[in-house]
């Protein structure tokens, strides 16, 4: 299996922690969105990553890859197998994705992306109303949804993924969550970050 993307990506970041949890062996090809690669365009139409190619299968987009790779090496599970569970745990997985990214991605933008990969000036001020206005009820809302080690039930699962990966990018920028206003977050955040599968994705090539 070949998987497309930088580790810089939360994205990406996700396949590459089921990857690493499932103990399967991937050849990795950090390189960007819209790279002009044909065999990354041929996996990717649209450009954006992550992207994989298995023995000629090609498929596009975290969630779908997720799934796909659930079912290939289904041991040790990611999908919650009772309804309730897996319920919850692909909502976090959309949460993760179209609600938390957009706010948690924006100091890594403007501290890091665009001023030492792009060559051009960040924003701090939406740095500052990120962290001040867009992600603090967002952090609220995990803070009461957290009840134990993992998000849903008493395994890590898809759940943990899709939340946590992007927190690697705002560690990159120099923020953090507050223990004193979230301390089941911050406590959580900083457990899963050390878990041996989220250390190997973050160790692996950004480029």
């Amino acid at each position: 299996m070949i998987v497309y993307g930088t580790s810089l990506s939360p994205f990406v970041r996700k396949i590459l922690v089921a990857l690493a949890e499932k103990g399967v062996v991937a050849e990795h090809n950090p390189l960007r969105f819209h790279d002009p690669d044909a065999d990354f365009q041929a996996a990717s139409p649209l450009g954006k990553i992550p992207a994989i190619e298995d023995d000629g299968f090609r498929l596009a987009d975290s969630s779908a890859i997720l799934w796909y790779l659930e079912r290939k090496h289904p041991t040790p599970a990611i999908m919650p197998a009772e309804a309730p569970a897996l319920g919850r745990a692909i909502w976090f997985d959309k949460f993760g994705d179209t609600e938390l990214f957009g706010k948690l991605i924006v100091p890594f933008v403007h501290r890091v992306f665009r001023p030492k990969i792009m060559g051009k000036p960040g924003d701090e001020a939406a740095v500052e109303r990120a962290l001040t206005e867009d992600l603090p009820p967002l952090f609220d809302y995990l803070e009461s949804e957290i009840a134990g080690e993992y998000l849903v039930g008493t395994r890590f699962s898809v759940a943990d993924i899709s939340v946590v990966t992007g927190f690697h990018n705002l560690a990159l920028a120099g923020a953090s969550v507050d223990s004193g206003r979230w301390p089941k977050l911050a406590a959580y955040v900083a457990a899963m970050l050390a878990r041996p599968s989220f250390v190997q994705a973050i160790g692996a090539r950004t480029g």
